[in-house]
């Protein structure tokens, strides 16, 4: 009986630490959603989101617009659209946010694309290689829905940018936010790389 009570107290124990670390980090995550940047950069990156046959969904319009402005305030040269098909997808969601760019009035030599990304590893993965092959400072603004501002924060540091988030104007849900935090918390063990490979 008493290896019995040892092992449930040391199993309480662990099962305490999980709470108290993932209650951290959905405050951390809750912190960052609430943070905009000033700083400008060497290009701004939006990160992929739904697209319907080349037409924006209301989530990857929201970024969009947000680039858009921050372009147009002068907080950044270059615009990179990120974002590959998903299944039954006939246009990427790069190509989709180069369209949209373009019709907003961005000129068509300050608009990189990325076409390949599935997920925000792979999508940050590419920017990265355009930033260093544009010879520029790594300093980047990334645009994406307020409760991704930790993670992908996190994973640009891990490739190399130098990243200041600045989300677009769309709301973030508990649950939205709880499954942010399940994904940070693993990233932060496991690697977000190897994360990745499971989104």
């Amino acid at each position: 009986m008493g290896f019995l009570r040892l092992g449930l107290k040391i199993v309480a124990g662990l099962v305490g630490l999980v709470v108290l670390y993932l209650a951290f980090t959905f405050g951390q995550v809750w912190w960052a959603s609430r943070h905009d940047t000033n700083a400008s950069a060497s290009a701004i990156v939006v990160m992929g989101a739904a697209q319907y046959n080349g037409r924006p969904s209301p989530v990857l319009k929201a970024r969009l617009d947000h680039a858009v402005e921050l372009y147009h305030d002068g907080r950044a040269p270059t615009i990179i659209v990120t974002g590959g098909k998903r299944p039954g997808d006939k246009v990427t969601q790069g190509l989709t946010g180069f369209d949209y760019l373009r019709s907003q009035g961005v000129p068509e030599s300050d608009i990189k694309i990325e076409t390949q990304g599935t997920n925000s590893y792979e999508e940050l993965s590419a920017a990265a290689l355009i930033v260093n092959q544009s010879g520029k400072p790594s300093d980047v603004l990334l645009v994406s829905d307020p409760y991704h501002a930790l993670r992908i924060s996190q994973i640009a540091e891990q490739v190399g940018l130098t990243p200041h988030v600045s989300p677009a104007s769309t709301s973030s849900s508990v649950r939205s936010m709880g499954r942010e935090t399940i994904a940070v918390g693993l990233g932060r063990i496991i690697g977000y790389r190897r994360l990745s490979a499971f989104a």
